[in-house]
């Protein structure tokens, strides 16, 4: 058995893991609200997120603030090409949701392969972005890394609290949300709401991907594993709820964790999908269904 002092190094672990699964999930939650479309190629902006922001350091020797601002919209740009070519296309042509489903589960093949031939094969990662730790509390080792990561993604979900309930193009995306039907018949521009939301989700996803690729190397077919865990996060959390998505991660790094710890490594995605199916055949709303706004 584990000793209280690496039980709760692994929960401490867990949390950071979680709130990148969290961002991602929210990701998909944004696409879906707008669309009602699942975007499972949601993890590969995390891996281009991490991917592109190493290349501009180790290639162009560029400041890491520098990279960070160059990346994000990269991401974003690939994000609003994805909806362009791939999904807009077969949006207008009435296609079923199923079919423009498989077209961005393609979409995030072709990219990996494009990240192979462009880059390489290889993991890559850098450095923390603050170098000295860990910080040691006791025996208990925090990574600086972690503060980031907990601190960028409550600025995100700050950020994306103003933009949904002070914006114009926020509320409307949340219209979007509530009857997609109804805020076309309001005037509401329902196709460039769902440009805009491959967007946010993409950079959401980049950002993700910046930070945990300093404590886990990214290579081209890391997005597959964080796409993954981010969707079992939206639906723990009730699919579509930006804010359950995010506690939903949390828990879901915490569960990992506590496998790892308990059972061994193996059981690491044992765990997930175990934590996927009682949500859906008990709570099948997710939950924290609670913690998404009301329609007013």
């Amino acid at each position: 058995m584990p000793d209280a002092v690496q039980f709760i190094q692994s929960l401490v672990n867990g949390v950071g893991v979680g709130l990148i699964y969290g961002l991602v999930g929210i990701g998909f939650c944004v696409i879906y609200n707008a669309s009602g479309i699942v975007n499972f190629a949601q993890g590969v902006f995390v891996m281009l997120g991490g991917m592109a922001c190493e290349v501009l350091l180790r290639k162009f020797h560029l400041p890491l603030p520098i990279a960070f601002l160059i990346a994000v919209p990269f991401v974003a740009l690939v994000g609003l090409l994805m909806e362009v070519l791939v999904v807009r296309p077969m949006w207008n042509r009435g296609s079923p949701l199923f079919a423009i489903i498989l077209a961005t589960l393609a979409t995030q093949i072709m990219i990996e392969r494009i990240t192979i031939l462009t880059v390489d094969e290889q993991p890559h990662t850098f450095q923390e972005f603050t170098l000295g730790g860990p910080l040691k509390i006791g025996a208990i080792a925090i990574p600086y890394q972690l503060f980031w990561i907990v601190g960028c993604g409550a600025l995100m979900v700050g950020l994306l609290w103003l933009f949904f309930t002070r914006t114009r193009a926020g509320r409307a995306l949340r219209a979007c949300s509530q009857n997609r039907e109804a805020a076309a018949l309001l005037g509401i521009p329902v196709g460039a709401m769902l440009l805009l939301s491959f967007a946010l989700s993409a950079a959401l996803g980049a950002v993700a991907g910046i930070l945990v690729t300093p404590m886990q190397a990214i290579a081209f077919n890391s997005g597959t594993p964080f796409g993954v865990s981010g969707f079992i996060a939206a639906i723990i959390g009730g699919f579509g709820n930006a804010a359950g998505a995010l506690a939903g991660g949390i828990l879901l790094g915490v569960l990992q964790a506590v496998a790892i710890v308990l059972l061994g490594a193996g059981f690491k995605n044992v765990a997930a999908l175990t934590a996927l199916l009682f949500v859906l055949f008990l709570f099948p709303s997710g939950l924290f269904a609670g913690l998404k706004p009301k329609a007013h």
